[in-house]
């Protein structure tokens, strides 16, 4: 007897994201296709560790720009202009306390209102352009000078707004570029007092020596060392230390629907990985529930995934505040990250159609993501 010819992961992860994606994303899915079957496109995260001058001058010349602090100017000059012209009807009126209440509003509402890192700093190209950047070079510490990732990961680090003397943990840290960026903020400086902290934490082995490697590329020696790096199933983290952390990142495993549409190595759509495949939501659920107890009350919980699909994303979220509510009977708010959709309008594709959170489109004129990412305030 003849065995069937094996069909390829890649296959049958186009054939399930048809089946479901059309329905979910309706018109647009067949340009987000398009853009998960052409090459990712990728930002540089500079490397405040490193001697920054001619990386920032090589990378202008370039044509690339920071996309955060050009949209961070954007928005200031945008809310500046609507101050002066409130302000200029405020004065025809006569009012001089209409006009201050005019500038007072634009200066708080978002996205100043919501805080964002400007010590992070990515470079891009533009909208279209698929020039791609070249491998970092090592100063002369021998640290890298940035590291390339897709941009949109940068997003859930900027909407946990970490400070410099917040704990934080990275629950699912490998292989490590969120890590990275969240240490771009100061956070683990020694020159902070009182100094933060970081606990990057990754079940695998495997990938958690990833994640000493890029450390060991790109951060200071005595940064390096005020990190915790840790090999435990995260779903157990609050049986270790519960309610201890300011700021909690939950990058759970996911479909990662870039990977399974264009990669047969790893891929989860594998025939013999169906019931992991299955199983996904849960493990997301679980983790996330573990972030939400790790975290102090007062403290925000950023959600995030690589996939599209609404049961990996927006469905577990409200699973999890669910569950949090009549289980453990702690209240969780889900932030409005609207802003972040006007902030950065101009590098990446949002999808308006998400319930909660916010999700990053693949687009061919900006092939960054998926992306999505939710984040949660414990009351």
């Amino acid at each position: 007897a003849t065995t069937a010819p094996r069909i390829p992961s890649t296959r049958l992860a186009l054939h399930h994201f048809d089946s479901s994606y059309s329905l979910h994303l309706g018109e647009l899915w067949p340009s987000v296709r398009a853009g998960l079957l052409c090459e990712q496109k990728y930002g540089a995260l500079l490397n405040n560790f490193s001697e920054l001058d001619h990386v920032t001058q090589e990378l202008e010349l370039l044509n690339a720009t920071d996309f955060i602090s050009e949209a961070l100017q954007k928005a200031q000059q945008s809310q500046q202009g609507a101050a002066a012209r409130e302000a200029g009807r405020g004065s025809q009126e006569g009012g001089t306390v209409i006009q201050a209440e005019a500038m007072t509003k634009a200066e708080t509402s978002p996205p100043f209102r919501a805080s964002i890192s400007p010590k992070i700093k990515c470079y891009t190209f533009p909208r279209g352009d698929i020039t791609r950047f070249h491998p970092a070079r090592p100063d002369t510490l021998g640290l890298l000078g940035y590291y390339l990732m897709d941009a949109a990961s940068l997003l859930p680090v900027l909407a946990l707004d970490v400070q410099r003397d917040d704990l934080v943990l990275d629950l699912c840290a490998a292989p490590g570029g969120k890590t990275l960026a969240l240490l771009q903020t100061g956070l683990c400086c020694s020159c902070c007092v009182p100094a933060g902290h970081l606990a990057a934490n990754d079940v695998s082995i495997s990938r958690t020596k990833r994640l000493h490697q890029i450390l060991h590329s790109y951060v200071l020696k005595e940064v390096r060392e005020a990190v915790s790096v840790t090999s435990y199933d995260g779903r157990d983290w609050q049986d270790m230390e519960g309610g201890t952390f300011h700021k909690v990142l939950v990058d759970v495993p996911c479909t990662t629907d870039r990977h399974s549409a264009m990669e047969e190595h790893n891929n989860i759509f594998h025939r013999m990985r169906t019931k992991e495949r299955q199983m996904l939501p849960m493990l997301q659920l679980q983790l996330l529930m573990a972030g939400i107890l790790a975290t102090k009350p007062g403290g925000d919980v950023v959600y995030s995934t690589c996939s599209l699909s609404p049961l990996q994303n927006e469905c577990v979220v409200e699973r999890a505040v669910e569950i949090a509510e009549t289980q453990f009977n702690i209240s969780v708010r889900v932030e409005d990250l609207s802003h972040f959709r006007t902030l950065f309008q101009d590098t990446f594709s949002f999808f308006s159609g998400c319930r909660l959170g916010e999700l990053v489109l693949p687009h061919l004129t900006a092939n960054f993501g998926p992306m999505y990412f939710c984040k949660l305030h414990r009351m």
